[in-house]
């Protein structure tokens, strides 16, 4: 049985052919699969557990009959869906993993981030992580009503939005010193991550020993998955019908 891995769906309402996408690879590609990690940006937002929106409820629906087969989910926030809680999770029977995490996978501690972190020269979204990861921000955020929650994610994804098209592309890279300081700080010889919308597998050369960082892609045109069976690794990609 395999282990997948995908991030930056960005499901929405609004995209409905990335959605159906989604539930056909479940009931194919992921059917055999024993387990599958997402790591981020899994929706496009996420303004509560509270949020039972038929939309949201078509996907929990979805990945509680993946996982009512056997199979184990783990979910890890990303940039867009950072405030996914534990009410989510146990719906759908996940477990939500900290960013970053380390799992054994093919013989390799291979350590696992969204990699929005990573980005360290963007000083602007740096110090908006920072913020919104705040405990206390996020408590403020929650005490609103849903409706205020839904038109504050909107604006806020219109601001990064025009924000994003006026950086230079290197600035929302990771950065090659902190992908190889948080190896080092953790012990792996293989980093997989996404949030970038580069996918990719990386070749490190230290002075120690080669190491790889694996950049899953984002859903859009086309979907991205990494797979790992009997210990062979392969980024997967196929066209998604509109």
């Amino acid at each position: 049985m395999s282990t997948l891995f995908i991030s930056d769906l960005h499901l929405d309402e609004s995209r409905p052919e990335i959605t159906r996408a989604f539930f056909s690879f479940l009931k194919t590609t992921a059917s055999d699969a024993s387990d599958l990690y997402i790591l981020g940006d899994f929706f496009e937002s996420w303004v509560g557990d509270d949020d039972e929106s038929p939309f949201i409820n078509s996907v929990k629906q979805a990945l509680k009959d993946f996982t009512d087969r056997g199979a184990s989910l783990y979910f890890m926030h990303g940039n867009r869906d950072f405030l996914i809680g534990d009410t989510f999770c146990r719906d759908v029977s996940a477990e939500l993993l900290p960013d970053p995490s380390v799992i054994s996978l093919a013989g390799e501690q291979t350590l696992l981030m969204h990699g929005d972190s990573l980005c360290t020269d963007d000083q602007d979204y740096m110090q908006f992580r920072k913020m919104a990861r705040d405990p206390l921000w996020q408590q403020d955020a929650l005490s609103k009503s849903l409706a205020e929650r839904r038109a504050i994610a909107k604006h806020m994804r219109m601001v990064s939005g025009e924000s994003n098209s006026n950086k230079a592309t290197d600035i929302m890279d990771v950065n090659a010193s902190a992908v190889n300081a948080e190896m080092a700080k953790h012990g792996c010889t293989r980093l997989i991550h996404g949030h970038t919308h580069r996918p990719n597998r990386h070749s490190i050369t230290t002075t120690k020993e080669i190491t790889e960082r694996i950049v899953l892609g984002d859903w859009d045109h086309q979907l991205w998955y990494l797979k790992v069976d009997n210990n062979e690794i392969s980024l997967n990609s196929a066209s998604i019908v509109s």
